[in-house]
């Protein structure tokens, strides 16, 4: 097994890369986010990715990355070609940190649009 970034810091490499794929407006918030408005704004400034839309997982710590996507698309390009494009980028990604791994299962789901 080759290593490569910490899961928490893989997780936001893979958040930023689905948020840069053309048609994506945003990663499903989670419930922080979706309360955001009530709480106060903390970390001003934070360069860090949301990462709720993203789940990341490695069944029995040596087989291939399991990656579940939830995002919100723009609603002027269609949810298909944004989630094929957004499952690409990651399998990309992935290759590149790990080139000398099997593939990894990524699974895109477009929970909305906007």
């Amino acid at each position: 097994m080759t290593t490569g970034p910490a899961p928490g810091a893989l997780t936001e490499e893979i958040a930023r890369t689905v948020e840069g794929v053309p048609g994506v407006a945003f990663l499903r918030p989670g419930l922080a986010g979706r309360l955001r408005s009530t709480l106060p704004r903390a970390q001003e400034g934070r360069d860090r990715a949301p990462t709720a839309g993203v789940r990341l997982s490695r069944p029995g710590g040596t087989e291939r990355w399991h990656v579940e996507i939830h995002l919100v698309a723009l609603g002027q390009v269609r949810a298909l070609d944004v989630a094929r494009a957004a499952r690409r980028s990651v399998e990309e990604y992935l290759l590149s940190v790990f080139p000398a791994e099997a593939s990894a299962h990524v699974t895109v789901t477009v929970t909305g649009r906007v």
